[in-house]
């Protein structure tokens, strides 16, 4: 019980000091929903206090990303007393859909070509900037509009080389280049996307073009780089020839955002623990129904898994979801799941004779759960608040996730037929399994669903913290369905996070 309190007091204090961390602004910031060729952009606009602007710089975050996210990008550019616009692409953040990177490029060409007309942005102090599929667009309405540079930070690949494939691209040709522009990329970033970058400067024919690798940094971290920032500040100083030695954004929001859902996930255990617990749903764990042994399971899952990937090559039943990649996910748990249950049916029955127990305290501890989380993450550094476009897709996404999580819980067992220990592991390696399906389909069938890689440590933070939370309400209510409910909730509300509306 001390033990308890102490984490829960633990907890606490991380989410207040976390939120006085992520709370202050230090830049003037003013959002607007700004027509653009068709689309709507909900668009930041970030100015540094009690300092008349020198320039404009037009930033585009990436695939799945927000204006939110890039935050401290923006905050360097602020510094140098430059006037930043960040947009949320169609169907990312808070702008409605729908998304397509063409689309997205179209929109940003629009909105840059509006500031100019409308005389907000002179072109010849304008800087396009962006990071991955924002750099590859950038640098592609950089070519379009005479703007004064570009910078692209670890702009996504587009050419198929350096064993990037075609169907990977989100841009098949990078076409031509701006007149003068500068590449970022990170040290440890993968050499296909480092390649892709060092590329388009050598092979164009400008010789103001500049390319730059930033040591000990990966293709997300850059975006939150002091080294990154400092070297497109003296990249754009020169560009605009603006005086004076600019400061730093401060990483406090981030610290900040990261001390909170810390504090967060110290209350999540406790809080699933009550409000699950046997005194609220009047059960206790018994050991109705069986395990099955894990060299059973295992191949079940990855065979499945495998023939999964190679029925959404001809056929995506979940396509009408109309989420970028996302309703490639949905499809292939959704027959994965409805394939493994089949195998034991006589299981299902067994351990689904009680499928009331418990269910509704796990919808609702899900429910908020979910909310506590994606609204720490919109008030700190992400904008994870569900619009009610994607919440309209809620429903469909969850009944699509759920014969997964039920087939799981089938052959997982009651919570006490193993240790806890053990049950989590197995439950990890069957996600484990059918995520590596999913590089195989990319890999080698060439299933073009390049989200699920790039996703890959979003998804394991995401698999890791859903089973631990399941197997305390398993343990709880000895319910397998309310179970199932509970981590099936979780897994849509992720997904809708994230995955871009087309």
């Amino acid at each position: 019980m001390k033990s308890q309190k102490t984490r829960a007091l633990a907890g606490v204090l991380l989410v207040g000091a976390g939120f006085l961390l992520a709370s202050p602004k230090p830049y003037r910031e003013k959002t607007y929903l700004i027509p653009a060729g068709g689309c709507k952009l909900e668009t930041t606009i970030f100015d540094k206090k009690d300092a008349a602007p020198q320039g404009t710089v037009v930033l585009l975050p990436g695939l799945v990303a927000n204006k939110k996210v890039l935050a401290f990008l923006a905050g360097g550019f602020a510094e140098q007393n430059l006037r930043v616009y960040v947009p949320d692409l169609p169907g990312h953040g808070h702008s409605p859909g729908p998304f397509s990177p063409q689309r997205a490029e179209d929109c940003a060409e629009a909105l840059v070509s509006g500031l100019v007309s409308r005389g907000m942005a002179n072109p010849d102090r304008t800087i396009l900037a962006g990071h991955s599929m924002g750099a590859a667009i950038a640098l592609r309405v950089g070519a379009k509009i005479a703007v004064a540079g570009v910078v692209a930070i670890s702009p996504a690949p587009m050419r198929a080389a350096h064993g990037v494939q075609p169907e990977m691209l989100l841009y098949q040709d990078p076409g031509p280049m701006p007149q003068r522009f500068f590449v970022l990329s990170g040290g440890l970033e993968p050499e296909s996307m480092r390649g892709s970058a060092r590329d388009l400067v050598t092979s164009s024919k400008n010789d103001v073009a500049e390319y730059l690798v930033i040591p000990g940094a990966t293709h997300a971290s850059l975006i939150f780089s002091r080294p990154a920032v400092r070297a497109f500040q003296d990249w754009t100083a020169k560009a605009l020839q603006l005086k004076g030695t600019p400061g730093m954004p401060s990483l406090g929001e981030l610290y900040g955002a990261l001390g909170g859902f810390a504090g967060l996930l110290l209350l999540a255990s406790p809080f699933l623990r009550e409000i699950t617990g046997k005194n609220q749903t009047g059960e206790k764990e018994t050991a109705t129904g069986n395990s099955f042994a894990w060299s059973r399971m295992l191949p079940e899952f990855a065979v499945g898994a495998v023939l999964v990937v190679i029925l959404l090559r001809f056929w995506n039943p979940l396509h009408a979801i109309r989420l970028y990649e996302g309703d490639y996910l949905a499809s292939f748990f959704l027959i994965l799941g409805i394939l493994v249950a089949s195998l034991h049916w006589k299981s299902l029955r067994a351990q689904f004779s009680r499928w009331k127990s418990g269910w509704l305290v796990a919808i609702f501890a899900a429910m908020i759960l979910f909310l506590l989380f994606t609204a720490w993450l919109e008030l700190s550094i992400y904008e994870a608040w569900l619009t009610p476009t994607r919440w309209a897709r809620f429903p469909f996404l969850l009944l699509a996730f759920l014969p997964y999580h039920i087939a799981e819980e089938i052959c997982l067992g009651p919570a006490a037929n193993t240790g806890a220990r053990r049950r989590f592991v197995a439950g990890l390696s069957l996600r484990a399994a059918a995520w590596l399906a999913l590089v195989i389909g990319l890999r080698y069938f060439h299933s073009g669903e390049i989200l699920m890689v790039l996703l890959l440590p979003y998804f394991v933070l995401l698999h890791l913290l859903g089973r631990r939370g399941m197997d305390i309400v398993r343990h709880e209510t000895g319910s397998a369905a309310a179970t199932a409910l509970f981590g099936a909730i979780l897994l849509a509300g992720s997904c809708l996070v994230i995955f871009p509306v087309t």
